[in-house]
């Protein structure tokens, strides 16, 4: 070999051997994370240049002792979020929906002071000001007080009419206030302008495109195959308790929707990868808010040893129901975590997987 071409070779070698150490996932931390925390549920992790890392644990039925598995299907609670928000800006690009315009535009028979008020950016981004569709707070709360909006059988306009349109309470624009109310009216406001029911479209915009054959609305009159019961602690360090009844119907368009880890990840390839939305679109999604609040989304940077990282985050949570959707825009990296119990904190277990794999 010539002398000169030994130097470069070495750096080469260094740099690769930089770069497949960087990307390495941490195996042996997820599964001392996973057992340190009674984590139920399914892991996927991706990184370019590596196979993907998709490991389940834990039970999807303990009273039959049937395990998670690939296959298993979770309730992905407000990930939704993040589908009707893709939704919604389609419609814009379309010249269907004006984010600037308000909701008596689209919904002319919307009763409340929001009518001509509060714009659909707004809703998008949590700061329209209505009164909070949530009132409960609690799990103590929950039981004696039962959960009004889920746990009577609603259509989504008797949702819009009875816990969308009370007053303001702040004005709109100039608080983030975490209201699934919001995506109830948006899920309303795509009905209206394409003349199908949410479902449908879903359908036909995303799920049918990307082939997600394992995603769809939950009904209570529904059985799901292989979807995982979920279950969830009254306090912290007490026995697991069956998730209380409800309709997940009526969370709508702010978190009716199951899936597998799979189907996750292959809808936020397609989101990120730019094959759902326009360039301008998606900068507009990731755009932070007040909150750090975009579109159906928190975006933010974090520090890691080789520099800042933008990251995107969806987490999802009814009692039970765990999701989370975690995206490292610089490194290419997505972690999904779908889970059935609240025994582990997936924001953390999400954000040390990446912070692991972004270590050089």
């Amino acid at each position: 070999m010539h002398r000169s071409l030994l130097p470069r070779l070495l750096l080469s070698l260094s740099l690769l051997h930089a770069v497949t150490a960087a990307a390495a996932i941490p195996e042996r931390f997820i599964a001392e994370y996973a057992q340190a925390h009674d984590f139920s549920g399914t892991l996927l992790v991706r990184q370019r240049g590596q196979p993907d890392y998709r490991r389940s644990f834990g039970l999807a039925q303990r009273a039959f002792a049937a395990p998670n598995a690939a296959d298993t299907r979770y309730k992905i609670a407000s990930i939704t979020k993040l589908f009707t928000a893709v939704l919604v800006l389609q419609a814009h690009e379309q010249g269907r929906v004006d984010l600037q315009a308000t909701i008596g535009l689209y919904l002319p028979d919307y009763r409340g002071p929001a009518r001509d008020r509060v714009s659909v950016r707004q809703l998008l981004n949590h700061t329209s000001g209505l009164t909070n569709f949530d009132q409960v707070k609690t799990a103590e709360q929950a039981l004696r007080e039962g959960l009004p909006p889920y746990q009577t059988p609603y259509t989504s306009q008797q949702l819009l009419e009875k816990f969308c349109s009370g007053p303001l309470v702040h004005v709109p624009g100039a608080n983030f206030d975490y209201n699934n109310g919001d995506y109830v009216i948006l899920g309303k406001i795509l009905e209206s302008v394409y003349g199908q029911s949410y479902d449908r479209l879903l359908r036909e915009r995303i799920l049918d495109p990307l082939a997600l054959r394992d995603t769809g609305l939950l009904r209570s009159e529904a059985l799901v195959a292989r979807l995982a019961d979920t279950y969830h602690h009254l306090e912290p360090g007490g026995a697991l308790r069956r998730d209380p009844p409800v309709y997940p119907e009526n969370w709508y368009a702010a978190g009716a929707l199951y899936s597998t880890a799979d189907d996750t990840l292959a809808f936020a390839e397609a989101l990120f990868g730019g094959r759902l939305l326009r360039p301008e679109s998606l900068a507009l999604m990731l755009a932070p808010g007040l909150d750090d609040y975009g579109f159906g989304l928190w975006t933010y940077t974090v520090q890691h040893a080789d520099g800042p990282h933008r990251i995107a985050k969806r987490p999802g949570a009814i009692a039970g129901a765990q999701a989370q959707l975690y995206r490292d825009l610089d490194a290419g990296l997505t972690v999904v975590i779908l889970a059935n119990t609240d025994s582990a904190d997936l924001g953390e277990f999400a954000a040390q997987i990446g912070k692991r794999a972004a270590a050089p």
